[in-house]
Formats: structure tokens, sequence, C-alpha cells
């Protein structure tokens, strides 16, 4: 099948892909504006010491209770150990102001946590 302008032209085939391409500028110019006003809104929430004090608690009682857990059925206390470190940092970067040095030391934690976690889930197999 080939594609001939006069025949799209005739047709109207041409004004109905140039509608739907229409269509689709408007539907993402609309969803840009509505994506980008939600983050904004969104962005002073995840800015917020309070998110960040609860997400730390939330992973200090989880990380209690998995690497805990972990020590006591498969007797290995290194995956706690590490797992407390990054717990440890990230608490630590709590005192900081927001900038790239507290999100530095947040990810340095949360990476050594995970690493403890995934140690601590390799031990118990």
């Amino acid at each position: 099948m080939q594609f001939s302008l006069r025949q799209a032209l005739s047709t109207g085939r041409i004004d109905r892909i140039a509608m739907g391409l229409s269509g689709l500028c408007v539907a993402h110019c609309f969803a840009t504006a509505v994506i980008l006003g939600l983050l904004a809104s969104a962005g002073g929430f995840f800015a917020s010491p309070l998110f960040h004090e609860t997400g730390l608690v939330l992973a200090i009682l989880l990380g209690a209770v998995a690497l805990g857990h972990g020590a006591v059925v498969h007797g290995f206390m290194m995956p706690a150990a590490i797992g407390s470190l990054g717990l440890g940092i990230m608490a630590g970067a709590l005192t900081m102001d927001h900038g790239l040095q507290e999100s530095a030391y947040t990810l340095l934690g949360v990476a050594i946590l995970a690493l403890g976690h995934d140690l601590n889930h390799r031990a118990g197999r």
C-alpha cells in the first residue's frame, strides 16, 4: 500500500492526522501544566523535615525488626551492624541543612542500609 499525498488530501486523511496531532499537542500541554503544578505543590511536602524524619523513623523500625530478626535466626551480626551503620549515616544527614551534602549522606546511608538488608537476606537462605 503506497501513500499518496493527493489521495490523502482528497479523502481528508491529512486533516484527520493533523487534528489528531493537534489533539496530542493539547493533551501534552495540558498534562505538562497539570503535572508541573502537582510537582510544585508536592515539592513542599517532600522537602519538609517532617517527611524526612518520618521516613527515618520507619527505616529504623523496619531495620531493627528485619535485621534483628535475621541476627536471631541465622546468628550473623554483620548484616545488622552494616545496616545500623547505614541508619546512623541517614540520621546524621538529618542534622545537615538541605542541599547536596545532605542528599549525598542520605543516599550513602540508604545504600549501606540496603547492603545490610541484602546480606541479611542472603544469610537467611
